[in-house]
């Protein structure tokens, strides 16, 4: 129905995840009969000028075509989406019950990529999803509740290539790809969830809501177009690859009651939560993650057994190229609890003056508890004018996944294939490289601001300034062979509370709407955000701070908090026609290519010789959106329109050190250039 975002620090009233606020999906709950949709859309893609000329190489997508001629246009990306929504009444006490279903089909894009990833683009998926709201009065003090639904994607996404046999990658099984492969990692993804709960309005004015919620999501992997290159000739080109689960069942008690006679009005709400979650991981079969020797037999004795090798004498690389699949060593079923108690206060001093606070405590079996408190304010200092502001508290607990994930991959470099472990943070080699135990991130949320509203015009404006300690980061890569050579991978990555970040920015939404004649609405609004996040400390003890987290990761973590970014929303409507024009600005965002990993530097003059030719630079960028719709009845309107209208398109790189391996990572508007589309609405 609708999206509701409170922008400041929430801990104190949510709990963990918190910190800079939450996101509430209001659900339909309509009763007014059958509503739905048929959109269909599709990508075209204009490379331009230039593209490749710089690189001294061909540039493919995966079928070898090269599309870098400064002329061609092609559409990919054809997707189809039909949605549904039907709504209907139970009893005369206002019950409803709400289904709502979505099918969606997307094909894969390609866009231009360097030979080691000849399938650079975007993912296909085929999905089904549905929904349902509904309450139903018992009396007119009592009403039972539920919701849930399950939803379902059959994703497939192209991994990096590997070149043939005859161009020395003893990767690629000649018989079966005698001019190389690009796999692809194909998975099942599946979330489902339900909730279901009573409120109840006591005699005394206190409103009880007891309730119970469940979600899962399952994610299985299945790698295709693939080999296991040890098993030579024998290898199948499908696998299953395993996969991971997370559960969570969370039962809740809320008490709420409104005091008209304080003050000018206190509502007073406390209540507890009580959670349980689980995170596992299971293994594939075992041509999809095993090493086999000369004779065809997975090696289970490295003592006795020999490495399968070519003609060379090489040893051959074993698992399913593209993404290994889970070994019985990587199965993994955890579980942990926790429990909440919060207390959250309004209180109207005057009919212009609020304060509120909240105040939780939680406490996680696995690492102990925390508690957080938020004081907020309001002031109303006119009909059209109020300021605001809030201080808090907040922690985010570190996942089970954070706890317990691992995996042995290959990590691509270039188009070299770099054999790696992502460690659990309770293994042994964790332990050895000196990383500790994952703890909670603490964080303090300060904002201020101001709302605005006269005729037409409105407009919120908020700072803020956000400081967390003991950021859960994914390190560099740890190459201790010492620790690993045991393991056959040449490098290993670890969770860690590995940095300390301060975040400050302006929030800006201001939106104006005015009649002209009888029916036609003009309609503006402008949204912009000012952000800087700073690194402030790295926490990396004795180890080395290059090694921990040196400028390549340091680079990413800054990128995802970008500069700024601001959108302008132009719209025009009439009783059977309505125009929309967005453009959104995208601020210069500044990464560190792959030659950091190729070449890792351990030292601040071995960084500064890097910087020079590692530095990728993506421009401020500008993207166009434009939409028109027409009633072409009473129940049918028909919309036709283009995002990215102009085929902007990331500053491109042409050095093939990309971290995604095409000509620019998809960073701000992606990669994918223009998508055209129309959509059919209908309700009856």
């Amino acid at each position: 129905k609708r999206i509701e975002v409170l922008r400041d620090g929430a801990s104190a009233q949510y709990g963990s995840d918190a910190i800079a606020g939450v996101i509430n999906i209001v659900l339909k709950d309509n009763t007014d009969g059958f509503s739905g949709g048929i959109t269909y859309g599709a990508y075209s893609t204009a490379i331009g000028d230039g593209w490749g000329d710089a690189t001294g190489e061909t540039l493919f997508n995966v079928e070898g075509e090269n599309r870098i001629d400064g002329k061609s246009k092609s559409f990919d990306g054809a997707t189809v989406k039909i949605d549904a929504n039907y709504g209907v009444s139970i009893g005369d006490k206002g019950g409803y019950m709400n289904f709502t279903t979505e099918f969606l089909s997307k094909q894969n894009t390609l866009r231009p990529g360097f030979s080691w990833r000849k399938g650079y683009g975007s993912a296909g998926v085929d999905g089904f999803n549905f929904m349902v709201n509904s309450a139903v009065p018992i009396n007119d003090k009592t009403e039972v509740y539920a919701f849930g639904g399950r939803n379902f994607r059959d994703t497939n996404a192209y991994a990096f290539s590997r070149d043939s046999f005859n161009d020395g990658d003893n990767r690629s099984v000649p018989s079966l790809y005698p001019n190389g492969f690009t796999p692809r990692i194909t998975s099942l993804i599946t979330d489902v969830s339900i909730s279901a709960g009573v409120r109840h309005e006591m005699q005394n004015g206190w409103n009880v809501d007891f309730n119970n919620t469940y979600g899962k999501n399952n994610f299985h992997y299945y790698i295709k177009g693939s080999n296991n290159a040890s098993m030579q000739n024998a290898s199948p080109t499908d696998f299953d690859a395993g996969g991971h689960y997370l559960s969570q069942n969370t039962t809740g008690i809320d008490l709420n009651k409104y005091f008209e006679d304080v003050a000018s009005g206190m509502s007073i709400a406390f209540g507890m939560e009580y959670r349980t979650e689980n995170f596992g991981i299971f293994d594939g079969e075992v041509a999809s993650y095993a090493l086999y020797d000369e004779n065809g037999i997975p090696i289970t004795n490295p003592a006795t057994q020999v490495v399968a090798t070519d003609v060379f004498g090489d040893e051959l690389p074993g698992g399913s190229q593209g993404f290994p699949g889970y070994s019985p060593a990587n199965v993994v079923d955890r579980s942990r609890t926790n429990y909440g108690i919060y207390f959250d206060t309004e209180l109207n001093v005057t009919e212009e003056f609020m304060l509120a606070g909240a105040v939780r405590f939680e406490d996680y079996s696995d690492f102990g508890s925390t508690f957080n408190f938020k004081l907020a304010s309001r002031l109303k200092v006119s009909d059209e004018f109020a300021l605001r502001g809030s201080i808090s508290t907040g922690f985010r607990a570190p996942s089970l996944a954070q706890l317990y994930y691992n995996l042995i991959f290959n990590n691509i470099v270039a188009g070299a294939s770099v054999p790696s472990l992502l460690s659990a943070n309770n293994s042994t080699v964790t332990k050895a490289f000196g990383i500790g135990q994952l703890t909670e991130e603490k964080a303090v949320n300060g904002s201020v601001g101001f709302t605005f509203k006269k005729g037409g015009f409105s407009a919120t404006i908020d700072g803020y300034i956000i400081s967390v300690d003991d950021r859960i980061i994914l390190t560099d890569n740890f190459t201790d062979q010492a620790i690993l050579g045991p393991l056959n991978v040449d490098a290993a990555q670890f969770f860690a509370n590995g940095v300390d970040t301060k975040t400050t920015g302006l929030d800006i939404v201001l939106s104006y709407e005015t009649s002209v004649g009888d029916d036609d609405k003009i309609k503006v609004g402008f949204i912009g955000n000012f952000n800087n996040l700073e690194i402030d400390n790295i926490n990396n003890g004795n180890l080395n701070e290059f090694t921990f987290f040196g400028p390549f990761s340091q680079a990413y973590l800054e990128a995802a908090a970008p500069k700024h970014k601001f959108g302008l929303n132009l719209g025009y409507s009439t009783s059977k026609f309505n125009a929309l024009v967005s453009l959104t600005k995208f601020s210069e965002v500044i990464l560190q290519d792959f030659q950091w990993v190729d070449s890792p530097a351990t030292s601040q003059a071995d960084a500064n010789s890097l910087y020079d030719t590692a530095t990728d630079v993506y421009e401020n960028s500008m993207t166009v959106d434009v939409s028109l719709g027409y009633d072409l009845s009473e129940n049918l309107r028909l919309s036709v329109g283009a995002n990215n209208l102009f085929n902007k398109y990331p500053t491109p790189q042409f050095d093939g050190w990309t971290d995604q391996g095409g000509l620019a990572d998809s960073v701000q508007m992606g990669s994918d250039g223009m998508y055209i589309f129309s959509r059919l609405n209908f309700t009856f």
